[in-house]
């Protein structure tokens, strides 16, 4: 019987979750429920330096609004608790693991300065710097070592890794990866303030809550042989890796904080909605068997096999995110879509407005909700305009046409009595048909006239409806001035 899958999301509590952190929360996500397994949460709060007040209520206000539930975590104890490594850490779990692999030759406590560890040299191994430690406490006696500890030196505990021959990894995407022993260097499992470092606490963590995948960037590639000879030195079974390609920017840089929509609650205040992010980021990396783009959770779930992700870079094309988040508020229901829209509208029309009718209006005109904003505010107030935006090629119009029909139409729309869009419509098309005119030759100088705008959100009668008849002819009269005079 196949080993149930357990997937894991392990962020630290340092700000706000960034994109590619929430891609891999995704991931893990998918890739346990496409199967039938479980998804747990781990809160790795081991970089006191790092950790920020608030963060680990955003890590769980994130998942719960992007809809990735966990089945276990520090509020869902499945029996593999707890779930948040400082808590862990209180049981002297990681320090007792260290110690056995100091016990099977595997570890040794090291007392080096941060002089001497200052002064060791570096080494270029395959074209690149990388300071190696020496391996000089590893040579410390059993007597040195526990008189040292009896003295109360500090100390921190390393890896004994081998300087020759290489390390063979396997990954899903990148297959067997090759490493050249001599670059693993020994790494500090714990540090001298008893904190384990974020790859020993992964590791003893993730093979005491039995995860079977783990899925985290590409960055993270290099470190892998260093996991892999720790679970070899418990005599533990090594996890599926799944190593995921890098996120940037539409620079090719890897996407920063500067960019100013790397993380999750950036993206939501600029308007986006959270079905479309997650929609989105999905397909930063992987991709479906046909070209569908547009996916709700249930349906990635189904979808979802993370053989099908690409080792090349994702670059996080904003333009394109808009214009999935359009497609979401196009087919939204309207009164969902009023909702999140009537705050943006309050924010511009203060004149008791027919809300609801502009809201419909822009509905599936908008990418994201501060669209509406330079879509409506002429409701508002007429913007000061150039006459150049009456002359239009395909309707035929210029300055000199366009005041000829305002003129004309002006005493026809004074006289007019019902507002209603269908009313002034059936008025204007009656007298277009009487003067044998195409409609646009007449509906562009009046849409000109009464939004100002080269650009609205719908036509000259639907317009007028929603300013009124006394609001819609002082922008006729406006507009017949501004030609007058060639302004």
């Amino acid at each position: 019987m196949a080993l149930k899958i357990r997937t894991r999301f392990a962020p630290s509590p340092t700000g706000r979750m960034h994109v590619g952190n929430l891609r891999s929360a995704l991931y893990e996500f998918l890739i346990a429920k496409h199967e039938g397994g479980d998804f747990i949460l781990r809160i790795e709060d081991t970089d006191q330096e790092r950790f920020v007040e608030g963060a680990v209520e955003i890590i769980f206000r994130t998942l719960e609004k992007t809809g990735l539930l966990h089945d276990e975590g520090p509020d869902k104890d499945g029996g593999v608790g707890p779930y948040v490594q400082s808590e862990r850490m209180k049981t002297g779990l990681y320090l007792k693991y260290a110690k056995e692999l100091v016990d099977k030759g595997e570890a040794y406590y090291c007392f080096c300065d941060k002089e001497r560890l200052a002064s060791l040299k570096t080494e270029i191994v395959e074209g690149k710097e990388i300071c190696i430690y020496d391996k000089h406490c590893l040579g410390l006696s059993r007597e040195e070592v526990e008189k040292n500890l009896a003295e109360g030196k500090p100390y921190v505990i390393r890896q004994n890794n081998p300087t020759t021959g290489k390390t063979v990894f396997h990954d899903e995407l990148y297959g067997d990866i090759e490493v050249e022993n001599a670059e693993l260097d020994d790494m500090i499992l714990i540090k001298s303030d008893g904190y384990p470092t974020y790859n020993f606490a992964n590791v003893v963590d993730d093979h005491l809550m039995g995860i079977t995948h783990v899925v985290r960037g590409n960055e993270y590639l290099s470190s892998s042989p260093k996991y892999n000879r720790l679970y070899e030195a418990f005599g533990w079974e090594v996890p599926t890796y799944v190593h995921l390609p890098l996120i940037t920017d539409e620079n090719q840089r890897k996407l920063s904080k500067r960019s100013g929509h790397s993380s999750f609650e950036d993206l939501l205040e600029q308007g986006f909605l959270t079905e479309a992010v997650v929609n989105y980021i999905a397909l930063l990396g992987w991709s479906p068997e046909d070209n569908r783009e547009i996916f709700s959770l249930d349906e990635l779930i189904k979808e979802f096999d993370y053989h099908r992700i690409s080792k090349s870079p994702a670059v996080f094309d904003i333009v394109k995110l808009k214009w999935m988040n359009g497609e979401y508020l196009k087919a939204m229901d309207f009164d969902k879509f009023y909702e999140y829209a009537k705050p943006y509208l309050e924010k511009v029309l203060t004149k008791g407005q027919d809300l609801k009718k502009i809201a419909a209006m822009v509905k599936t005109r908008i990418e994201i909700f501060p669209d509406i904003a330079d879509l409506v505010d002429f409701f508002e107030e007429l913007p000061d305009y150039d006459i150049e935006m009456y002359t239009h090629k395909k309707m035929k119009t210029n300055a000199e046409t366009s005041l000829s029909v305002l003129q004309e139409v002006l005493p026809i729309l004074e006289k007019q009595e019902d507002y209603s869009n269908d009313a002034l419509y059936q008025t204007l098309v009656e007298y277009i048909g009487e003067k044998g005119y195409k409609n646009g030759y007449v509906l562009w100088p009046i849409r000109t006239a009464v939004s100002g705008k080269q650009m609205t959100p719908a036509g000259a009668t639907e317009i007028m409806e929603i300013l009124g008849k006394e609001e819609s002819l002082a922008r006729i009269r406006t507009g017949i001035n501004k030609l007058s005079v060639g302004k």
